[in-house]
């Protein structure tokens, strides 16, 4: 029987879903990253509450979910700290102890030419390092996301494309990259041995055209032998 373990990180929430995602992940035993975007916050507070109450761990996503890589330094730290403020408040009102402080860069843009000075910013800060000295890809160590601390992936379902117009991305795109040997990035999802963080978003958009989505790609992966750990931090 093959190995494979995997974080499960879920981008942009929250929404009006998000407690029934919530509720799925509980059945299924799965404790995963959730990364906040600050307006969803705002919209949205007593479902990250509920989140955090049923154990799950939640992150920040930025305020407005810009590219880091088109705004200035001082734009984006702002960006950070505003959501930084509204995730102490819903730890608070959750009644949970806020552990770990992880950052996701919207689109995984790392700032561009700023990337260096926001690294040196989550440092300074406390920002939190997910434990990644599992992972065996060699790219993930000449590319030094060994050493960075906010959170990338390792494989992307991209069920995000299917609200895109025009994409013609379908759930069947989603299995093919799914047990796709040779993905052109990242790495392959059901090699034996492997470690991932795998990356999912909360969209009710997606929900809209394929309801369940999240539980028919996550159900699949359970099937073929995936094993979804807790996030843990270094």
């Amino acid at each position: 029987m093959k190995t494979i373990k995997a974080v499960l990180t879920i981008d942009d929430i929250a929404t009006g879903n998000t407690p029934l995602l919530v509720d799925y992940l509980t059945e299924r035993g799965i404790v995963d990253l959730m990364f906040a975007q600050g307006d969803r916050l705002e919209k949205y507070p007593e479902n990250v509450v509920y989140a955090l109450k049923q154990g799950m761990i939640v992150g920040n996503h930025s305020y407005s979910h810009p590219n880091f890589a088109e705004i200035s330094f001082e734009d984006g730290t702002e960006e950070i700290k505003k959501t930084e403020a509204l995730l102490d408040d819903i730890y608070i009102q959750a009644g949970v102890v806020r552990k770990y402080r992880p950052f996701r860069f919207p689109y995984g843009s790392k700032g561009g030419d700023n990337k260096d000075k926001y690294e040196q910013y989550f440092k300074d800060q406390g920002f939190s390092k997910l434990d990644d000295r599992k992972i065996p890809y060699p790219w993930w160590k000449e590319n030094d996301l060994d050493k960075d601390i906010d959170t990338l992936w390792t494989f992307d379902f991209a069920e995000y494309q299917m609200i895109r117009p025009g994409s013609g991305f379908t759930m069947e795109d989603v299995f093919k990259r799914i047990h796709d040997d040779d993905p052109p990035s990242g790495g392959v999802l059901l090699e034996d041995g492997s470690h991932h963080i795998i990356l999912m978003h909360d969209h009710e958009e997606t929900l809209a055209m394929v309801p369940d989505y999240y539980r028919i790609m996550i159900d699949h992966l359970l099937e073929n032998g995936v094993e979804f750990v807790k996030p843990e931090f270094i």
